[in-house]
Parts: structure tokens; sequence; C-alpha cells
């Protein structure tokens, strides 16, 4: 495993530098009535598809620990899974989402794109090594049917 820094920690990672970049860039920062209202179903909406996959994870009694994907005892490929391998990061960046559009910079929406990077390649390649060595053609299947993100 390549990332040593928890997904929860990254995304807190980047409230701060969303955070950091409205505070020091203000004047670009927009102001709408929407935003707010926007954000919040946004962030709500990130919580629900993350909820679901570990619901979907505790339904088959497998590890939820991204630090540790070797602890996989099943593929999960329902419920959520149909729609996205990976709904729990993708949930986390819905939630960031929410945080960009309250925050109201429009350049913190390049920190949802550092998000989405980084997390593929430090989070998600490896655990899919793992998941591809433990179930070599139900994870191939997996991966031809369903999306890594949406």
């Amino acid at each position: 495993m390549n990332n040593k820094i928890p997904p929860p920690v990254v995304g807190l990672t980047v409230v701060l530098l969303m955070w950091g970049t409205s505070s020091a860039l203000a004047e670009i920062n927009f102001n709408a009535t929407w935003q707010l209202p926007v954000a919040i179903l946004v962030g709500l909406l990130g919580f629900a598809v993350s909820i679901a996959g570990l619901l979907a994870f505790r339904r088959v009694q497998t590890t939820v620990n991204p630090m540790n994907p070797e602890e996989a005892s099943s593929l999960v490929d329902f419920g959520i899974f149909r729609y996205s391998r990976n709904p729990m990061y993708l949930g986390l960046l819905l939630v960031l989402a929410g945080f960009a559009i309250w925050f109201g910079n429009p350049l913190n929406f390049f920190w949802l794109v550092f998000f989405v990077l980084f997390i593929s390649r430090f989070q998600i390649a490896p655990e899919e090594r793992v998941l591809q060595e433990k179930f070599p053609e139900a994870f191939a299947d997996y991966c031809a049917r369903v999306r890594r993100w949406i």
C-alpha cells in the first residue's frame, strides 16, 4: 500500500486549503442567495453516498479501513457499488464540493481536481492492485461493468 495518509485526513486538508484560498483571495469570492442551500444539498448527497458504501461493506462484514485493503474478505459489487467502484471517495468528493460552493471562491474547484488525482493515485490504485490479486476474475469483471468514480 503506497498511501500512508487516511482519506478523511486528505479531505480535511483539502477543506483547509479551500478555506485558505478563500481567505487569501477573498476579492474573487462569490456570494449568492443559492450558495448555502446548494452547498448543504451537495454535502448531504455526498454524505448519503458515503454511508451507502459503508453500509454495503458492513452488510458483508468486510473491512472498511482504506489503509488495509488486504484485509478485504469480499468484493462488494451490489447496491451503490453497481454505479461507482468507490462511492465513499465519491461521497467525500461531493462533501468537498459542498464546501467549495459554501466558501464561494472559484479557485477552490481546483482543489477538487487535486483531491481526485491524489486519491486516485495514492489510495484507489493501490486498493485496486490488492483487489485484483485477491479476486482476479471477479474484480476484472467488476471493473469492466462499473466505472472507477461514476
